[in-house]
């Protein structure tokens, strides 16, 4: 049967989905059992005070019209734009309500939702050691399966949540691509169990295939996409 996109306003999802207010405490520390900043405290307390729903961490949207034509890294980060941040789960709903829908916008086009202090860079010191796992969908599809990892990212349902930095969305001619991008290409352990996590929260059907690609092996080729290293 085929799967359709979810028409806009059409979401199950609550507060409490998103939130993890029921170990609000445990939230505020790190998995290595390290206080968080102090900066992230006093906005959960903000929040928690003015009956907000705080997310676990903060968010941030970024933008990319990419130039035809135009290769260099430099281009590249010039056309990244920040559209939007966000802490709770009242203020994500009204980021992500206000956004355009992907089957609205024009190739090539990237929707980056990453981690606050991570840029959506292969650069960056967050991503450098890390890599992304790749799904290719058909363009009818590609805002239903987009929406629900964003969901599970925002709301940490990803198994190894700290491993992971973001997600994009690549909108192109003939498909959309989508990633979920890791810290440490080279734990196996924590790649392959986000890849299971993608597939079960997507609900990923057995014909869709997984690639992964270290981002050092993108900065080699400079290709986010061709000459992937593991199908899963």
């Amino acid at each position: 049967m085929e799967i359709t996109e979810k028409r806009e306003g059409e979401s199950n999802h609550s507060s409490k989905d998103l939130s993890n207010n029921d170990n609000i405490n445990n939230d505020l520390t790190d998995s290595d059992g390290n206080n968080t900043s102090k900066e992230a405290e006093e906005r959960r307390a903000r929040d928690l005070k003015a009956g907000l729903h705080p997310l676990k961490h903060k968010f941030v949207f970024w933008y990319t019209r990419r130039t035809p034509g135009v290769r260099t890294q430099t281009a590249y980060e010039d056309n990244i734009k920040k559209i939007v941040d966000f802490s709770t789960v009242e203020g994500f709903w009204v980021c992500y309500c206000h956004l355009a829908r992907p089957s609205t916008l024009p190739s090539p086009t990237d929707l980056h939702l990453f981690k606050e202090g991570i840029r959506p860079l292969w650069e960056d010191s967050a991503n450098c050691n890390g890599g992304k796992w790749i799904i290719r969908f058909k363009k009818v599809v590609s805002g239903r399966f987009w929406e629900d990892l964003v969901l599970a990212l925002v709301g940490d349902q990803l198994d190894y949540g700290e491993n992971v930095c973001g997600a994009v969305l690549s909108i192109r001619f003939n498909e959309d691509i989508l990633s979920v991008w890791n810290r440490n290409a080279s734990d196996h352990q924590a790649v392959m169990a986000l890849r299971d996590s993608i597939k079960r929260h997507l609900k990923l059907p057995h014909s869709y295939v997984m690639e992964y690609k270290p981002h050092d092996a993108s900065l080699r080729d400079n290709s986010s996409y061709r000459n992937t290293w593991l199908r899963g």
